[in-house]
C-alpha cells in the first residue's frame, strides 16, 4: 500500500531545490507553486535562505517534520539524506530524481537498497530514484512540463520511463483526452507498475475514481501481482490498457522443444494481457485512442456507420475495420431514400454515408438521428469531419456535441483538420469532448478494444487427473527429459489418450512387442531430443524383416539408448504443448502439429489454468481453425476433444509445477478420437 501522506501530503521538502528552473530541483517547485499546492513547502540549498520565495534550510537537519521528500541531488548524498529524513524528520514519502542507481553498477545498486531498507524500516514510501515524479490531485510532484489540467474522471498513466510519461500527456492532451494522475516509477526500487496497481484495486472507489487506466511497462517484476490487481480493477468496472516494451524474440534462449522454441516470455505477457483482460498496445499513440475509445459509452455490437463529407478517409476507415474484424454494413430501404432526399445530389447513404464537402451542420443532423433511429443494423458512429479552411464549422462541432449527449448508440468523432480547424477542435474538446485525428489508428483501435475478452481465470480441473500417480512420478524424478514409458503414465493419468507402445532394446524383444502390437508400425529412436532431424523416425513397418532393420538403422544413430515401437495411426497432425515461465506460471499453447508448427508458427496461447470458453477460444482463433472443422469434404477432428486436452495439461501442469516444457507433437486427429503419437516431458525442478 501507498502511504497516505505520499499520496496527500501537508508539507514537501524539495533537497535540491533551486531558481533554476531549468534543473529537475528548480522546475520541480514551479510546478508546486504554479499549481498552488495547498500544504507547507521547504527547500534544502546549502548556499540560499530562500528560494523562488520558498524558506531554504542548508542542511537537512535543520528541518521541520515533513510528509514528503522530493530529492534532486547527487546520489551519493542520497542515503544519509533519507537516514535523517526517516529517523529525525517523521518523513513518509520520497521521489527521487537522481540517476546513479541499480540502472547504472554494482555500487549503485547498493546505494539503491541501503535507501530502499531506511524507508522500509520507517513504514515509509518510495518512488524511483531515476523517475520524473508524479502528478495527482493533491500536488504536482514532477520536474517535466506540461502539466496537464487534472480531472478525476481522467485516466490514471503509470509508466516505467518518465520520458515516455511526457510524450503521452502531450499527445494525449492536444486530442483531449485528460488525465487523473501520472506515475513514473523510474527503477521501482520498492513500488513499480504491480504495486501502484494492488494500490489502485484495494483502495478503489466506484464513485470518486478513474475507471481507466494506462501502463507503460518497460519490466514486469511481479507478474502475478498484476494479473490480480487487474483483473480485479476490471471486474469492478475498469478498464486497463498496456504496452509491455521489449517484446521482441532477439533475447529468448534456444530452447530444445518445439513449445520451448514458440512459447517466449513476449508470448507470456500476451497471455497474462489476454486473461486479465488487458487491451495490449505497441505504441503511445495506439495507447491514446484506446484510451480514448475507452472515455466513450461501451461498443455493444461491430456495425458501424461512416459518416463523411470527404470519400478518401472514409475508404481507409472502412479498410482498417473490415480487416480488424468490424463490419461496415450496406444501408438501404425506404429510410435510407428518405435520408438522402434531405443531402444535396450526388450524396450517398449507402455506408459510407457521404454527404459530400459541401454538406452542413442541418444535414449531418439528420444522418445521425438517421442512424440513431431508423437503421437496426448500425450500432455505432463514427463521423469524418475536417475543413478545407473555406469557413468555419463551429455549428458542425457544436452540434455533433449535442448529438454525443443525447443518443444512445456511441458516435467517435474523426477531426483531421488540426490546422484548418484548430480553432473549432480547441472549441470542442473544452466541452470535455475527444478528437481522434487519424481514421486508421481510430478503427484499429475500436476493433482492438472491441475483440479483447474479459478477465477469464480459468479453474484447475483436477478431477480430470489421478494426481496421486502423477506426484509419485514427478516426485521420483531427477531434472531432465523423462523416460517415454513415464511420460505415457503421466499423460494416461492427465485423461489424455495415448499410442500403444513399449520401448524396446533388443530385437527380440522389437518382435515380440510387434506382435502384440500389430502392424504396421512405427519406430522411432529413443535418445536424441529431435527426432526427426537425426533420421530417427521409420513408419509403415509390416513385417519382421523391415522390423528388425529399421531396429539395427536407429541404435546406429549417436545417442541412441533404445527403440520405442508404436502402432501406426493416421490423422490431422495437432500440437498441444506447455512451458514455465519463470513468476508468470504455465503457457499452454496449441496447433496444427508436425511440421506445421515448425513452419507457420500457427499457435494460440493461455495461461493456466484454463477455461472451458478459453480452450475453445484457443482452437477458434488459430489460422488454421477452418482445416480443423472440415474444409472441402475433408473431415475435420473432435474441436470439444481437442479443446478438453487443452484443459487437462493445463491443469497437469498446476498439479505438477515441475514440468518445465511439456510437447505433444503430434497428436492424431479425426472426428472420432485425438492420440498422442508423440511426446516428451521436461523437469526442473
Amino acid at each position: 500500500m501507498l502511504h497516505p501522506k505520499f499520496l496527500k501530503p501537508e508539507s514537501i521538502v524539495i533537497v535540491g531545490g533551486s531558481d533554476n528552473i531549468h534543473s529537475p530541483g528548480g522546475r520541480v517547485l514551479k510546478n508546486l507553486i504554479d499549481q498552488h499546492f495547498q500544504g507547507k513547502l521547504y527547500v534544502v540549498n546549502p548556499k540560499q535562505t530562500s528560494v523562488q520565495g520558498i524558506p531554504s534550510f542548508t542542511d537537512v537537519s535543520q528541518l521541520p517534520d515533513v510528509d514528503v521528500a522530493i530529492i534532486a541531488i547527487a546520489a551519493k548524498y542520497t542515503v544519509e539524506t533519507v537516514k535523517i529524513l526517516t529517523q529525525q524528520k517523521n518523513a513518509k514519502g520520497f521521489i527521487i530524481f537522481s540517476s546513479g542507481f541499480s540502472e547504472k553498477d554494482e555500487e549503485g545498486a547498493q546505494l539503491e537498497k541501503e535507501i530502499v531498507d531506511l524507508i522500509e524500516k520507517a513504514g515509509g514510501t518510495l518512488l524511483g530514484p531515476n523517475n520524473i515524479g508524479l502528478i495527482n490531485q493533491h500536488y504536482t510532484g514532477v520536474f517535466t512540463t506540461p502539466i496537464p489540467k487534472l480531472d478525476p474522471k481522467g485516466v490514471d498513466l503509470i509508466s516505467g520511463s518518465g520520458a515516455t510519461a511526457v510524450f503521452i500527456m502531450e499527445a494525449a492532451m492536444a486530442s483531449g483526452l485528460t488525465f487523473s494522475s501520472i506515475y513514473s516509477v523510474g527503477n521501482s526500487a520498492q513500488i513499480g507498475v504491480e504495486e501502484i496497481i494492488e494500490h489502485m484495486d484495494e483502495t478503489f472507489n466506484p464513485s470518486t475514481d478513474s475507471k481507466v487506466k494506462l501502463l507503460y511497462i518497460e519490466s514486469i517484476n511481479n507478474p502475478q501481482k498484476l494479473l490480480k490487481h487487474a483483473t480485479s480493477l476490471i471486474q469492478k468496472g475498469c478498464k486497463i490498457a498496456a504496452i509491455k516494451a521489449g517484446s521482441s524474440d532477439a533475447g529468448s534462449r534456444a530452447a530444445s522443444s518445439h513449445t520451448g522454441a514458440l512459447a517466449n516470455s513476449d508470448a507470456a505477457v500476451d497471455a497474462l494481457f489476454r486473461k486479465a483482460g488487458i487491451v495490449r498496445c505497441y505504441g503511445r499513440m495506439e495507447l491514446i485512442n484506446v484510451a480514448s475509445i475507452f472515455m466513450h459509452p461501451e461498443l455493444t455490437g461491430k456495425r458501424i456507420a461512416i459518416i463523411t463529407h470527404a470519400g478518401g478517409p472514409a475508404v481507409m476507415l472502412t479498410d482498417a475495420l473490415s480487416k480488424n474484424g468490424l463490419e461496415v454494413p450496406t444501408i438501404e430501404g425506404k429510410k435510407s431514400e428518405e435520408l438522402l432526399t434531405k443531402l444535396f445530389p450526388g450524396s450517398s447513404v449507402a455506408n459510407p454515408i457521404d454527404f459530400l464537402a459541401t454538406g452542413t451542420a442541418e444535414q449531418l443532423g439528420a444522418i445521425i438521428d438517421a442512424c440513431e433511429n431508423d437503421f437496426e443494423n448500425i450500432d455505432t458512429m463514427a463521423v469524418i469531419f475536417g475543413s478545407p479552411g473555406l469557413f468555419k464549422v463551429f455549428d458542425v462541432y457544436e452540434l455533433l456535441h449535442q448529438k454525443m449527449q443525447s443518443c444512445k448508440k456511441p458516435i467517435f468523432p474523426i477531426l483531421p483538420s488540426v490546422i484548418n480547424v484548430k480553432e473549432e477542435i480547441e472549441f470542442f474538446i473544452s466541452k470535455g469532448r475527444i478528437n481522434f485525428p487519424d481514421e486508421v489508428l481510430f478503427g484499429e483501435a475500436l476493433a482492438k478494444v472491441f475483440y479483447t475478452s474479459k478477465p477469464n481465470l480459468g479453474v484447475i480441473e483436477s478431477e480430470k487427473i489421478a494426481v496421486e500417480i502423477v506426484r509419485k512420478i514427478i516426485d521420483n524424478s531427477v531434472d531432465g527429459y523423462l523416460h517415454p514409458d513415464l511420460v505415457q503414465q503421466i499423460l494416461k493419468a492427465a485423461n489424455i489418450p495415448v499410442v500403444q507402445e513399449k520401448t524396446v532394446y533388443a530385437i527380440s524383444e522389437a518382435i515380440k512387442e510387434a506382435e502384440n502390437l500389430k502392424y504396421p508400425l512405427v519406430m522411432k529412436v529413443v535418445g536424441p531430443v529431435h527426432k526427426s532431424d537425426v533420421g530417427g523416425v521409420v513408419l509403415n513397418i509390416n513385417n519382421e524383416v523391415t522390423l528388425a532393420e529399421a531396429f539395427e538403422s536407429l541404435m546406429l544413430i549417436k545417442e541412441a539408448k533404445g527403440v520405442l515401437i508404436q502402432q501406426m495411426k493416421k490423422g490431422m497432425e495437432l500440437f498441444i504443448g506447455a512451458k514455465r515461465e519463470s513468476g508468470f506460471g504455465h503457457m499452454v499453447l496449441c496447433g496444427m502439429g508436425g511440421i506445421f508448427i515448425e513452419v507457420l508458427k500457427d499457435t494460440s496461447v493461455r495461461l493456466a489454468p484454463i477455461s472451458a470458453e478459453e480452450s475453445v477460444e484457443m482452437i477458434e482463433e488459430l489460422q488454421a481453425f477452418s482445416i480443423l472443422k472440415g474444409i472441402r469434404n475433408q473431415q475435420g477432428i473432435d474441436i470439444n476433444a481437442l479443446a478438453q486436452y487443452i484443459r487437462n495439461i493445463s491443469a497437469l501442469v498446476m498439479i505438477a509445477p515441475e514440468i518445465a516444457e511439456l510437447d505433444l507433437n503430434p497428436l492424431l486427429g479425426n472426428a472420432k478420437e485425438i492420440i498422442a503419437v508423440d511426446a516428451r516431458i521436461l523437469i526442473e525442478k
